[in-house]
């Protein structure tokens, strides 16, 4: 009798874990695809930064290297000089050329040889100074730059045109000491033109830091001749730096521009970040290989296509003061987008599974 009542029961009872199961599985389904839409995650997130090769504007033999690996350097500092000899013959060709065409005139060259490296000289810091600037323009656009150095930015701008201008009206003056007849004497003209290059490319055999950055993976060596456009150093943008991180197209439902994030460095485990979306990228390249102009249809035996993933770009609040220098470019990095108002139950959840990744993620 006990053993006929005891089978119902241990039916009814694995009957009801089967059922716990189920809607335990339908839950946790409805709750990731909520999660997905409310509060989408992803681990395949990259730290980014502007990479830019140094290369100079003129061909020569290397003579110093002033950097070391890794070396952080401020905007402006030197990193490499190119032998400047053949560059300071070129200078002192294309004076004695100014000078003989200005005997026709007979007029001395002096003021005007002063006046147009002058010139050049301020033609150069302003070049430097608009590099220096573009980069803070840019973080202004997207708010991550203080006010009071956009305004340093805008002045040293203002300061180094001021400077061009005053040294070409200097050589206009010198230019109208010549008389009408030296103004318009095309040997002169062209005897000018090329002291003027030969002055730029001097002043180019010292290549220096576009901006504030670190110069890494260094193999330049003194005694190497290198080439005009030839890339030198590898230059990190220390002062641009952004988190990329790859959602699935259906993640990004309500993510938009502008939303909270929070992120997670493997490189400073146990630490979470404030950061907001910068922008969601307008598309991607599926890797369609096109052949004698028609697309290639490639034969797939998947069951189900692998979801595409869309780059989302990410900035830490604060800009890159609130950077931790332990993170590297290309360091591994979780993330989640807050794309309602970062509160609720989802967001909630969210961020404890962000803290126990964060936590963990001392261990690997």
């Amino acid at each position: 009798m006990n053993s006929e009542t005891t089978q119902p029961e241990r039916s009814r009872g694995a009957t009801y874990v089967a059922v716990g199961v189920a809607i335990g599985l339908v839950v946790l389904a409805v709750l990731y695809a909520l999660m997905d839409r409310n509060v989408p995650g992803s681990s395949r997130g990259i730290v980014s930064a502007r990479i830019v090769p140094i290369a100079p504007r003129v061909s020569g033999e290397v003579i110093q290297v002033h950097v070391a690996d890794d070396a952080v350097v401020e905007a402006g500092a030197p990193l490499f000089s190119i032998d400047p000899r053949p560059f300071e013959l070129a200078v002192r060709q294309a004076e004695a050329d100014l000078t003989t065409a200005m005997q026709s005139v007979d007029a001395s060259s002096a003021a005007l040889v002063a006046a147009q490296a002058a010139v050049t000289r301020a033609r150069v810091s302003l070049n430097n100074t608009l590099a220096q600037a573009e980069r803070v323009f840019r973080l202004q656009a997207r708010g991550l730059a203080p006010a009071a150095e956009v305004d340093n930015a805008r002045a040293a701008v203002d300061d180094a045109k001021a400077g061009l201008d005053s040294a070409q009206a200097q050589l206009e003056s010198a230019r109208a000491q010549l008389g009408s007849d030296g103004q318009d004497n095309p040997a002169i003209q062209g005897a000018q033109a090329r002291l003027e290059k030969a002055q730029y490319d001097l002043a180019s055999t010292t290549v220096v830091a576009p901006h504030f950055g670190v110069v890494t993976n260094v193999t330049l060596a003194e005694g190497r001749f290198i080439g005009a456009g030839e890339p030198a150093l590898t230059f990190i943008d220390a002062s641009a730096a952004w988190i990329t991180v790859d959602f699935r197209e259906n993640q990004l439902g309500k993510v938009n521009a502008g939303d909270a994030a929070r992120i997670v460095f493997d490189a400073v485990p146990g630490r979470i970040f404030d950061a907001r979306v910068q922008s969601v990228a307008w598309g991607i390249n599926p890797g369609r290989d096109v052949r004698e102009g028609l697309v290639v249809s490639k034969p797939d035996n998947r069951w189900f296509e692998p979801a595409r993933r869309i780059p989302v770009r990410l900035e830490l609040e604060g800009g890159v003061e609130a950077w931790p220098r332990a993170v590297p470019v290309g360091g591994k990095v979780h993330a989640i987008v807050l794309a309602e108002n970062g509160h609720g139950l989802l967001a909630l959840i969210a961020r404890v599974s962000q803290r126990l990744r964060a936590w963990f993620s001392f261990l690997h």
